[in-house]
């Protein structure tokens, strides 16, 4: 219920005990299939590059396309991807992650916090690059409920997706995801010389306990048949659980 205040306006509900979140620390987070930790250029450029960016062991993929909501890929071998990584692995915010899969112990995606924001309680998740191994499976899925744990779990109140606004298979990954669609900045950004429009999605902490249930059931293995097939959707326990 919206409060009134002294002069008859309504204002925000309050938030007992606010002193903000924490920042992000550098510690992993491991899960049953991956491990989320902060970018090592020695460590994780190899596998890295091999699996998303060499041409003789990824023919056919179409390199190029991966980089068309990612502003273009700025490097055309692994010197280059190697310094572009150093710039990466450099930064506090964004903060950037190699997802590891625990067992071939080989990098096979890239995530950041962002916008971090600890006084009002906001972060976003984001630069998510996965290799084809990496997309649309179990490993993934656990890469960003272990991120979301952590945001929530320092005391994060909001935790954000934006994605260009045509990048249909961002978005709807972002609502299987249980993220809120929220609307549409238009005209936010230029990129590589184009309009950018972006789409905005949440998840808040008030929303999380559910959500969480709900990715521990979906990343059970008794969710998963002997082929790997999920039993239930994600979208469909996720939306159960915003309900």
């Amino acid at each position: 219920m919206t409060e009134m205040n002294a002069y008859g306006q309504p204002v925000g509900h309050p938030v007992a005990g606010w002193r903000g979140a924490a920042f992000p620390d550098p510690e992993p987070m491991t899960g049953r299939l991956v491990r989320v930790e902060p970018l090592d250029v020695d460590r994780h450029a190899p596998s890295l590059y091999t699996a998303l960016l060499d041409p003789n062991t990824t023919p056919g993929e179409g390199l190029e396309a991966r980089w068309t909501y990612l502003g273009g890929r700025p490097f055309d071998n692994i010197a280059q991807y190697r310094d572009w990584l150093g710039g990466r692995a450099a930064s506090r915010d964004p903060s950037f992650h190699a997802i590891v899969e625990r067992a071939s112990g080989e990098a096979l995606g890239l995530a950041a916090y962002l916008r971090i924001e600890p006084e009002e309680g906001s972060i976003e998740v984001g630069h998510l690059h996965f290799t084809p191994r990496l997309k649309r499976s179990p490993a993934a899925t656990e890469a960003m409920v272990l991120m979301m744990r952590r945001a929530f779990a320092l005391g994060y109140r909001r935790y954000e997706w934006k994605c260009d606004a045509l990048n249909a298979p961002s978005r709807r990954a972002a609502e299987r995801l249980g993220f809120r669609f929220e609307g549409v900045f238009r005209q936010h950004r230029v990129v590589a010389g184009r309009n950018r429009d972006t789409a905005w999605f949440s998840i808040l902490d008030g929303e999380w306990p559910t959500l969480e249930s709900a990715f521990t059931r979906w990343l059970s293995p008794d969710n998963f048949d002997d082929r790997g097939h999920q039993r239930t959707a994600l979208s469909t326990l996720t939306r159960e659980a915003l309900a």
